[in-house]
């Protein structure tokens, strides 16, 4: 990637539903240069996708959760894989440290919480889970690419 790449992912992370025109505006190349290098960032895997961002508290997600788990040896990617099918759950990581995985996931309320901890949360093989509840998200986003 060059400067030129790096500046039309800028701009898509601004919004990524900016025409190629207005990005080559910005960028200051040519229209045929935007779509050439858009293609080539995808089918390198640098541009995964396009999603839309929510707000989760004005999409109906009150609860945010951050969840350390303690999995039973020789069943990690089993369990991760069991956890990630569920639709509050948006992150599952390995991690270093006291735990072996780290569950980023929203809930709906208390009671939609209390579903999540007692019916994923406690499938075998999880030996200890420790939830943190979020009270205040001061960044949330995907992060941009080095410079």
């Amino acid at each position: 990637m060059d400067e030129i790449d790096r500046r039309i992912i800028s701009v898509l992370e601004g919004d990524a539903r900016t025409s190629q025109r207005k990005i080559a505006e910005v960028v200051g190349v040519a229209l045929g240069t935007v779509s050439n290098r858009i293609r080539r960032l995808e089918d390198k895997g640098i541009i995964k996708g396009y999603t839309v961002l929510l707000n989760p508290d004005k999409s109906g997600w009150g609860l945010s959760v951050v969840i350390g788990l303690r999995i039973e040896k020789g069943r990690l990617m089993e369990i991760q894989k069991k956890i990630a099918k569920d639709p509050r759950v948006y992150g599952v990581y390995d991690v270093t440290g006291d735990y072996d995985s780290m569950i980023l996931a929203r809930a709906r309320d208390r009671t939609d919480l209390d579903d999540l901890s007692k019916n994923v949360l406690s499938i075998s093989g999880i030996e200890r889970s420790v939830t943190h509840l979020v009270l205040n998200s001061v960044k949330e986003m995907p992060p941009s690419i080095p410079k």
